[in-house]
């Protein structure tokens, strides 16, 4: 049965382009046909001429369900991109990251040839990351209904005015305010956009839903975490007549006038991302943000690890009884007037 691999690039740089081309050519060595999308294989061959392996066109030579792996050459738009195209078939997404973070990709740059190899022997495991389902309500009329895989962010729609709006949580008003909009994210998106407003960084296993206020004008407009079984919304409120625009993932948009409704709920529909490394989400954070961890010495070891003589018991002795003296041996107390001479 022929493996065939799609490869999604960021055709608009050289530097994805040239990695597309390598991946095509490593891919048809180990035996897997390399499959493009036909705009992107034409970016590519303008650039550096006709390929000598071939390459098969999606749509044209083979349908999206057949195709066994998405491996995504860019940076987290990129691979925000890809997620677009295969959340609905089932095909796994693995990035190699071209960007600057890249946090939703499994490998760098460098790692290329590997991660072609680890494809080849199917050395990697499958993890189903949550989405969101988003609607947007006016007057009454749903005219939005989309998805997202980081997150809803509803922002002002121009610099003058600040957005006043109400958060709600379970069909129940939580609290009002003026702010410059509002994130709310999945646990994959508690790295992005929830990160830079302030938000928690909850780990990809965690199910949860965030609601992370941007610049808010008020006392309780804290970041917060709640059940993935939860329905949140946010209402554009009309005493000021400011509008807003709503972003999912930073790649669709509609626009919120006064009054308009955005409700959230956790998504039926995840999106699959491969992984190659089993590597803890800690020691991702640590890599991707070069946090310090400098004078780390690691957990203390178990007792049953650890061969050690018997511990001295030391017995501390008991205290003296106090010493008995009679009523005729006592001194005479010579202040008290029954003594005095």
């Amino acid at each position: 049965m022929t493996r065939r691999v799609l490869v999604l690039a960021h055709t608009g740089r050289e530097e994805s382009l040239k990695a597309a081309w390598e991946a095509c050519a490593q891919l048809h060595d180990s035996g897997i046909t390399p499959v493009m999308q036909e705009s992107e294989l034409a970016d590519m061959e303008r650039f550096f001429g006709h390929l000598t392996q071939p390459v098969e066109i999606l749509h044209d030579h083979v349908r999206l369900p057949d195709v066994e792996l998405v491996m995504v050459l860019g940076g987290d738009g990129t691979i925000l991109r890809a997620a677009e195209l295969v959340r609905e078939v089932d095909v796994p997404l693995l990035g190699v990251n071209l960007g600057h973070v890249g946090f939703l990709a499994e490998s760098e740059r460098a790692d290329l040839a590997q991660t072609v190899e680890w494809i080849a022997r199917r050395d990697y495991t499958v993890e189903e990351r949550m989405t969101i389902d988003v609607q947007v309500w006016v007057r009454g009329q749903k005219i939005w209904h989309t998805w997202a895989l980081n997150e809803a962010a509803i922002e002002k729609g121009n610099r003058e005015r600040m957005l006043e709006l109400v958060t709600e949580v379970d069909e129940r008003p939580l609290s009002a305010f003026g702010c410059d909009g509002v994130v709310l994210a999945t646990p994959t998106g508690s790295t992005a956009y929830a990160f830079s407003a302030g938000g928690p960084v909850v780990w990809p296993e965690v199910e949860a839903l965030l609601i992370v206020p941007i610049s808010a004008h008020a006392l309780f407009a804290k970041p917060l975490v709640v059940s993935p079984r939860s329905r949140l919304a946010v209402e554009v409120l009309t005493r000021t007549g400011a509008e807003g625009v709503l972003w999912c993932d930073g790649r669709r948009s509609v626009d919120l006038p006064p009054g308009a409704r955005v409700e959230v709920t956790k998504s039926p529909t995840p999106v699959r991302l491969a992984r190659t490394h089993q590597t803890p989400f800690s020691a991702r954070l640590v890599r991707k943000f070069e946090l310090p961890i400098h004078g780390w010495r690691g957990p203390v070891p178990q007792s049953d690890a650890i061969h050690t003589g018997p511990i001295p018991v030391v017995r501390t002795p008991s205290p003296m009884p106090p010493l008995q003296v009679s009523s005729k041996d006592q001194p005479e107390d010579e202040s008290d007037p029954a003594n005095a001479k």
